[in-house]
């Protein structure tokens, strides 16, 4: 298993508060929200930026049992997309097994 952080290497979810220029700027989002879904659980509204500037986004943990890139609840993919879903966003590289 790989010791690297998947990387974030394009978000359109422009407003979430980690969003900067299409681009993630927290040092690591959660994905997997209700019932499999590769949603994005670190997605924060708000008033007020958040995040690191000179950072770029990972994957800290994957939550999704189905995705093929999950391996002991880790982003085995070598990036991802962020983007939108119905009405929340989702980890867009998201496969099933």
């Amino acid at each position: 298993m790989s010791t690297v952080m998947t990387s974030i290497t394009e978000c359109d979810v422009t407003d979430c508060a980690y969003n900067k220029h299409n681009s993630c700027h927290t040092l690591a989002i959660t994905v997997g929200g209700p019932e499999e879904c590769p949603h994005c659980d670190t997605y924060v509204v708000g008033s007020h930026n958040g995040g690191i500037p000179d950072t770029r986004g990972g994957v800290g943990a994957c939550k999704v049992s189905n995705c093929a890139h999950n391996a002991a609840l880790e982003c085995s993919a070598g990036r991802i997309t962020v983007g939108w879903h119905m009405n929340h966003p989702d980890c867009k590289t998201f496969q099933a097994r």
